[in-house]
């Protein structure tokens, strides 16, 4: 069988929701996800995978990072980034998600999200703001297991003038997950942001590291957003998605008050 490449739009199969689009980037296609790279900032804009929660497989992780010989080196960071320092390889597709179906293609997927146009630079500290960010899919997997159990998700970097340089790579301070499931045959999705800030200075201004020292505490926050405030943030055209969030009402009904939820358990979420 014919391994399956790159993101399907029509993967929930009554609806089409397209990979999001910007006019600079440079789309590289995975077994059951794809990536668009930001040649210029060298980290992914955004990337778009398939989730079918009915058939996922569990397989060795593996630790075999690589860059993609389909783009040049100068256009994405590589192991030269994260060398000696309290920075992690941050799966910007979670590990397991692509990773299902027969077990030839599930292992197939394991090893493509090892490709260093899949991960982002994330501050090392672990809290329970990235255990939330890190559960949203199987969370919404949840909510969606009536209507099929299968999701698409589309997550990438905010980049924004002002991000730090670090090795000659500007580090976002911000990253971003839209999920999204076919719901009475129409689309719904909802949108995050994550956001690390506050945990980021002091590990770039740092020496390098020892490799016995402990990495510096500091949090991450993670938030629901609407996700016509990602597309303003992002430049991606996300119209099929702002059309779907579930959350748009419920932030259009604070008047005058923050339209961002900041997340501190999963029920916190509004689906």
């Amino acid at each position: 069988m014919t391994t399956p490449l790159g993101f399907d739009p029509k993967f929930l199969s009554d609806i089409d929701i397209p990979l999001p689009g910007r006019a600079d980037v440079v789309t590289l296609p995975y077994t059951h996800f794809s990536v668009s790279i930001d040649p210029a900032r060298r980290l992914a804009a955004v990337t778009g995978v398939n989730i079918d929660g009915a058939s996922l497989k569990d397989v060795e992780r593996g630790d075999d990072w690589r860059l993609d010989d389909r783009l040049p080196a100068s256009q994405q960071a590589g192991n030269e980034l994260y060398s000696n320092n309290d920075l992690d390889r941050g799966h910007l597709v979670r590990r397991r998600d692509p990773v299902w179906g027969e077990l030839s293609i599930a292992r197939r997927a394991n090893e493509d999200t090892f490709h260093y146009t899949v991960c982002a630079p994330q501050t090392a500290t672990l809290n329970q703001s990235k255990t939330l960010w890190l559960g949203l899919e199987d969370y919404v997997l949840g909510h969606a297991e009536q209507y099929g159990r299968r999701l698409s998700v589309f997550s990438g970097c905010i980049f924004a003038d002002n991000d730090p340089i670090y090795r000659g790579v500007a580090i976002p301070r911000q990253f971003f997950k839209i999920a999204a499931w076919s719901q009475n045959f129409s689309p719904a999705c909802t949108g995050y942001v994550l956001d690390q800030s506050p945990s980021l200075d002091p590990i770039l201004d740092k020496p390098l590291r020892v490799e016995t020292d402990p990495p510096p505490l500091g949090p991450y926050r993670t938030y629901q957003v609407p996700v016509a405030d990602i597309a303003s943030m992002t430049g991606l055209e996300l119209g099929v998605l702002i059309a779907a969030d579930r959350y748009a009402p419920v932030a259009a009904a604070r008047e005058g008050a923050s339209t961002w939820t900041e997340l501190s358990q999963l029920s916190d979420i509004h689906l």
